[in-house]
């Protein structure tokens, strides 16, 4: 193999571990949300789940989710994983942080976890398979095809090599 398809391979590698890494996080901060509303599949730790409206308990299952779902399917990944990254901060301070420096002291490990694993996916994007991908991908053939169309200069097969 040459140099060059080893990291055709390896990037190839890498974006499907990026999409598996946005699914995983995804689906587990969904499942989060819906413990917290609905108290599925389990009910959330308090045993109760939170009223409508309530700050800021209501309110950070909403988030957790919408933006569980969008990571999940990779629909607006980088703002999700932005706005999804806040409130994990927020309540890491919010309600860790009270009670010890660390988080192994105040139990805040996995809202500090989420946090910076969300923060991660603002830089790297939805990976494969995910929808943000497909509709840019989408996008992209269509505009080469109306610029094919228009008669512009190239060939159409040249067009989507450089939009590939």
């Amino acid at each position: 193999m040459t140099n060059k398809r080893i990291s055709r391979l390896r990037g190839a590698s890498v974006d499907y571990a990026i999409a598996a890494f946005r699914v995983v996080i995804g689906f587990l901060f969904f499942c989060h949300g819906t413990s917290t509303l609905f108290a599925w599949p389990t009910a959330p730790h308090s045993g109760h789940t939170a009223a409508v409206g309530a700050w800021p308990s209501w309110w950070g299952a909403v988030i957790q989710l919408v933006c569980g779902a969008a990571l999940f399917l990779g629909l607006g990944t980088r703002i999700a994983a932005f706005l999804a990254s806040g409130s994990m901060a927020y309540a890491y301070f919010w309600s860790h942080q009270p009670d010890g420096a660390l988080p192994i002291q105040n139990n805040g490990e996995l809202s500090a976890i989420f946090c910076w694993a969300l923060f991660l996916m603002i830089f790297l994007g939805g990976g494969a398979l995910s929808l943000d991908r497909l509709i840019a991908h989408g996008v992209r053939t269509a505009r080469v095809d109306d610029e094919a169309a228009a008669g512009e200069p190239g060939s159409t097969d040249e067009l989507r090599e450089v939009n590939a």
